[in-house]
């Protein structure tokens, strides 16, 4: 075991291994938690600090950290949603119509891109000297608006379809992060990307077995490369939106081997 899961704080000795990033508007930060706690935390013994604040990501947060996740998108909400449907599965079928007296004022609700330059330089400088990135499902939304993170990631979010089933296909088998991991199958948000880095890195693909494309982008997409950056290492994967995606046993193979590949165990 690399440090007892759940150990240590953001400063000072005894900083557990990882620091991740997770929680946004669609993606509840506790299902992100509960899962990767499982699959990493209590099943490898590898501690990691988890956060939703996207303030904390700094250098000076990750000075210190050997392990950085990040599942979560580029947008942050402070003055609330458009509606209830964008949050809290409010878009169940039979959901009550939305009552608030007095009236909720109105005001203009805007998202905003909360990774600044400076935080993309503090991830390029955490992988550069040492540090692995296991960087996770619609993360690639940042690479929309930061260079910086764009490049370490080596890709941009183009979008999804609404969640369907679709399997998830190893296309380098010979990886250590990829071995002894079969072909699976999923329901999830098959993210598309604009994928930039050498074809070489790429490990896994997503297919829609029924052949059902996405906008003009086909049924197939990158899901899953890796790369050493600097000193430091890279992995990305793309399913993640349900905890049953999490969970399912051969993605729970790639995290791990990603883990002890990004931490250089093998």
């Amino acid at each position: 075991m690399l440090q007892a899961a759940g150990a240590a704080g953001l400063s000072g000795a005894g900083k557990a291994t990882g620091f991740a990033l997770i929680g946004d508007r669609p993606h509840n930060s506790d299902y992100i938690r509960t899962g990767l706690r499982r699959t990493i935390c209590k099943e490898m013994g590898v501690s990691v600090d988890f956060r939703d604040e996207v303030e904390l990501l700094s250098e000076e947060t990750l000075r210190g950290y050997r392990l950085l996740i990040i599942l979560r998108d580029g947008f942050a909400w402070p003055d609330g949603y458009l509606d209830e449907n964008s949050n809290a599965a409010w878009h169940v079928a039979g959901r009550p119509e939305l009552v608030s007296q007095p009236a909720v004022p109105k005001g203009e609700i805007k998202g905003f891109a909360w990774m600044t330059p400076e935080q993309g330089r503090a991830v390029q400088k955490f992988v550069r000297e040492g540090g692995g990135a296991l960087l996770l499902h619609n993360v690639t939304h940042i690479g929309t608006h930061n260079a910086q993170f764009r490049e370490v990631l080596g890709a941009s979010y183009i979008g999804h379809p609404p969640v369907r089933t679709f399997q998830v296909r190893v296309t380098n088998p010979n990886h250590p992060i990829t071995r002894g991991v079969s072909d699976f199958v999923v329901t999830d948000e098959q993210h598309y990307m604009t994928y930039d880095k050498d074809s070489k890195h790429l490990l896994l693909e997503s297919v829609n077995v029924d052949g059902l494309p996405y906008l003009e982008h086909g049924a197939k997409a990158p899901a899953g490369w890796a790369f050493d950056y600097g000193k430091g290492r890279v992995c990305y994967f793309s399913p993640g939106h349900l905890l049953t995606v999490l969970w399912n046993p051969e993605y729970v193979k790639l995290q791990q081997n990603a883990v002890r590949w990004l931490l250089k165990l093998v």
